[in-house]
């Protein structure tokens, strides 16, 4: 059943368009005709989740599936969650509007550590018990009760969980709640401390594991499998990891409890599809608003910190004339004016220069402009400068990581200290006057003579580019905590929150004395709690629980971080666990003091004995065993096969402390890491087409030879859209539909596309005004009828006429407005009475108003002169079925763009000064603009 989303979304629900899912390119399929209902949620904000690319693209690719339905589910801000539990409305999917209790299959991304508190959020606002014990319970209880095979139970709110061990052999109808599964990357890299809240884990790539997923859940719907027997059939699927099976021994390693699961777990490997990059455009602007295209996945560089390039080994290229079609499809299907190209190294894809000039030449006079994430400075050039931007200059960000050469060749950059000057200086003769840097502290190694080379290489930088009549280069910087990862050569080290913060005062010293220079330091304390997180086990699950009850939540957000902070301090002091968080926050896992430590025993350095093995260093003894004093004990996540052997890991290791470097095997020789082989496929490497001669730049068509103006409507769902956003809806249509709309001139020149009056959010209207200027003569008919067919269809278009050029703009000749209100009176009244207010107020020459100024200045109004008619429209009867306390009344009243409007809010309070009650206003319809 459908929950009723537009009773939530009233005046009080910022952004309420987030919530709606008619999106242009949302995909509705029949619920009923399906076997398999999906629905796919990111745990952030609408604006977050709905620009990532992973869940665009598997949301399209669940879609096209035969008898499967994908649906999508978000976060809801905190005003729209507080109504849900107060109206004791359970959280819905978007598009299809049901309760994600009513789905098959509810799977969450999870790519921050912190990001489950928001998943716990989501589950329980869905009235879903949070952990798989807890669904399984309630189930259990549930059937005993003689409850229905299908019901589902409500969930129940437990403040404290503590660690249990594992109850198996569940005999379960799959009906009673959604299989909850989680996939991302840090689900994959290390899924042990998210285990008790998910039925299973889906590692790796999911373009072609979750349709498998779909195809077993259908078999077992259909053979009517119980849960456990449909989890044990999912747990032979490779990629597919169901923690219930699995258990925790007190080495901390993790072993199946059942013989028929497999032993290991294999991270699954796809090659990229650029054609589902394309669909969802949403209404309201996101993070990332644009195109984005996938160009090349997995990294091979090496970079010993990065768990994204280890994680997704080998690097697969995408064919180029692939990248070019789903480009040029992608933005005239979209009506994006911007695209990016996305990888973990996008200058790596050697085909870049290529593909980014084909592009630029084939949308030559579209003004379009490209993005490039961070990129690899080594390799930038004027190749990769030229394609950049459009007609305004794109933002442009570099990662060298270390300030000095010895600290780049411990992380295995591969970046020389020319290499750097090279690309930066190719940038500053490009034009670029501002570059973004980024740098981290911490690294393995690390001493404060490195640190202090962060600030010296950006001053060495500023001096080799100078030149007379050029400004300064400035630069933004953005300096990191190191945050061990699992499945990196340093996921055994870590640094102490003290060292941290003494590293980063000694960085900002340096820094005061620059110019240029905006430095921003990552937050200790979110660090700490990363990698406690990051790198912890089964244990850590109630401590995830008990933070999210205490109130972490959307902790990666800036105002979020000590209300975060003090939750987790919290929970993991209630846990037990807070001599393992002391070793996180005091750095005990820490790599070159244990080597030190080494070098002291060899030569018999007094104070130096211990065992020779060695080389995590602690400060004391934690109780239990869990604490990894030895490379060689077992880590949670060593259960996870992600094609890089452990043995490598260590070898690896070993030639950091070496300061080794290791060379990318997608250009030079193999590293031996163990990826490359059936199960993971190898390196793709394409090489380059030639680079297409640059067509020139765009050159915006400033030339104005019609002005159309059309009256359209806003109306339904669409009411929810801010006026800022319905100015880029149109701009995307006119794209979409190829009209020839002239520009602005200017450094951002924009479409000549202007709304008359810009309409309040939640407003309907079928009166409202926009003119067009175009290059080109279009007949008012032809343009109406393509503008309309890429146009939501509660966007009505009415009619459309050719105005003069030299007419003067539609808010200037704007005298009137002519509205239809819904009123509700708090006390019963006839239509009788109501007609004598409406006659008591058309008779009276002053009502005041009290008008308040920007700076706080009052002065008074009569609001009379400005009411030129007024009256009671019907339905206003009881004998329509309407409450005796609701009325519509129009009225037309001043609007001028000196101010002088009657608003609706200025007509309630004139009734309240006649009727003497207080008077609600329910809903507002602007009828009609009137002009000179």
């Amino acid at each position: 059943m459908a929950v009723a989303v537009e009773t939530l979304l009233t005046a009080e629900i910022q952004r309420p368009a987030r919530y709606l899912g008619n999106e242009l390119g949302a995909i509705r399929k029949n619920w009923q005709s399906a076997d398999v209902r999906w629905v796919l949620t990111y745990p952030e904000l609408y604006e977050v989740g709905a620009s990532n690319l992973g869940h665009v693209i598997l949301y399209n690719i669940l879609n096209a599936q035969p008898r499967q339905m994908c649906d999508r589910a978000y976060l809801p801000a905190p005003d729209l969650a507080a109504k849900l539990r107060e109206t004791h409305t359970p959280l819905f999917a978007v598009e299809s509007r049901r309760s994600l209790t009513e789905f098959d299959i509810l799977g969450f991304s999870l790519s921050y550590e912190l990001g489950a508190t928001n998943i716990l959020e989501m589950l329980d606002l869905a009235g879903i018990p949070l952990t798989w014990r807890e669904r399984a319970e309630g189930a259990k209880r549930d059937k005993k009760a003689g409850g229905a095979e299908g019901e589902k139970p409500s969930a129940t709110h437990h403040s404290n969980t503590n660690y249990q061990l594992p109850i198996t052999n569940y005999q379960l109808p799959i009906t009673n709640y959604p299989l909850i599964f989680a996939g991302g990357q840090t689900a994959t890299s290390n899924p042990e401390p998210y285990a008790d809240f998910f039925d299973f884990i889906a590692l790796g790539d999911g373009e072609e594991l979750l349709p498998e997923i779909g195809l077993v859940v259908a078999e077992g719907k259909a053979a009517g499998l119980n849960r456990e027997e449909l989890l044990l059939d999912l747990a032979q699927i490779p990629g597919v990891y169901v923690p219930r099976f699995y258990d925790l021994a007190m080495d901390g390693s993790i072993h199946p409890n059942r013989p028929d699961v497999p032993e290991k777990i294999i991270r699954r490997v796809a090659t990229p599809i650029p054609a589902y990059s394309t669909g969802l455009v949403p209404y309201v602007e996101t993070v990332h608003d644009r195109l984005t295209i996938e160009i090349r996945r997995g990294c091979t560089r090496g970079c010993r910190f990065c768990q994204p390039g280890m994680l997704t080994r080998p690097a697969r290229d995408v064919e180029p004339e692939q990248v070019v079609e789903a480009i040029e499809t992608g933005m005239r299907a979209t009506g994006y004016n911007e695209f990016s190209l996305l990888s973990l190294s996008c200058s790596d894809y050697l085909s870049l220069p290529a593909v980014g000039m084909e592009i630029k030449n084939r949308l030559q006079n579209e003004n379009i402009s490209l993005s490039l994430p961070s990129q690899r400075v080594d390799r930038f050039d004027e190749n990769i400068a030229n394609i950049l931007g459009g007609y305004r200059q794109s933002g442009l960000t570099f990662a060298p990581e270390a300030g000095t050469q010895r600290m780049r060749d411990i992380v295995n950059k591969g970046l020389t200290n020319e290499e750097l000057l090279r690309g930066v200086k190719t940038a500053w003769e490009q034009g670029w006057d501002k570059i973004k840097l980024y740098f981290m502290i911490g690294l393995p190694g690390e001493t404060d003579i490195d640190v202090l080379g962060i600030a010296e290489t950006v001053a060495w930088l500023q001096r080799e580019c100078r030149a007379q009549g050029r400004k300064p280069l400035a630069f933004n910087l953005t300096i990191s905590n190191f945050t061990p990862k699992p499945h990196t050569p340093f996921q055994w080290h870590s640094v102490s929150t003290g060292e941290f913060q003494r590293k980063q005062e000694l960085l900002r010293q340096e820094f005061r004395r620059m110019r240029g220079v905006k430095v921003n330091f990552t937050d200790v304390r979110i660090s700490a709690m990363e990698d406690f997180i990051g790198r912890g086990d089964r244990r850590l699950s109630a401590v995830l629980r008990r933070a999210w009850e205490l109130g972490a939540g959307m902790d990666s957000w800036y105002d979020s971080v000590e209300r975060a902070y003090n939750a987790w301090g919290q929970a993991i002091a209630e846990s037990g666990l807070t001599w393992k968080y002391r070793q996180v926050e005091q750095g005990e896992w820490n790599l070159m003091q244990g080597r030190r430590e080494q070098g002291k025993r060899a030569e018999g350095v007094e104070g130096a004995e211990g065992d020779e093995e060695t080389i995590l260093v602690t400060s004391h003894q934690p109780p239990a065993t869990f604490f990894p004093d030895s490379l060689d004990r077992p880590l949670p996540w060593d259960r996870i096969d992600t094609g890089i052997e452990k043995k490598w890991l260590k070898e690896d290791l070993q030639r950091a402390m070496e300061a080794a470097t290791v060379p990318d095997c997608s250009f030079d020789g193999c590293s031996h890491c163990g990826v490359c082989g059936i199960d993971f496929g190898h390196n793709i490497v394409i090489e380059p087409p030639p680079i297409p001669q640059f067509a020139g730049q765009y050159v915006p068509n400033n030339t104005k030879v019609q002005r159309l103006r059309l009256r359209f409507g806003k109306l339904g769902d669409m009411a929810l859209v801010s006026h800022l956003d319905l100015m880029r809806l149109f701009d995307r249509a006119v794209r979409r539909a190829a009209l020839p709309v002239s520009f602005t001139a200017g450094f951002s020149p924009s479409p000549r596309i202007s709304v008359a009056l810009a309409l309040p959010l939640g407003v309907t209207s079928s009166g409202e005004i926009v003119d067009f200027e175009l290059t080109q003569i279009v007949e008012p008919a032809v343009f109406r009828q393509q503008l309309s067919s890429q146009l939501p269809i509660d966007i009505p278009i009415y009619d459309a006429i050719a105005l003069d050029l030299k007419a003067p703009a539609a808010m200037k000749t704007l005298t009137g407005a002519e509205y239809i209100l819904t009123i509700a009176a708090t006390q019963t009244t006839t239509p009788t009475q109501r007609q004598e207010w409406i006659e008591t107020i058309k008779n009276s020459t002053e009502i005041w108003w009290e008008q308040t100024t920007k700076s706080k200045k009052t002065y008074q109004v009569n609001l009379r002169d400005r009411l030129f008619e007024l009256e009671l429209v019907p339905p206003h009867n009881p004998d329509t079925g309407e409450p005796d306390n609701t009325f519509n009344l129009r009225y037309t009243g001043s609007c001028s763009q000196d101010g002088n409007h009657l608003k609706p809010e200025h007509v309630t309070f004139i009734l309240e000064q006649v009727a003497r009650q207080e008077i609600q206003l329910l809903h507002i319809h602007r009828q009609q603009l009137i002009f000179q």
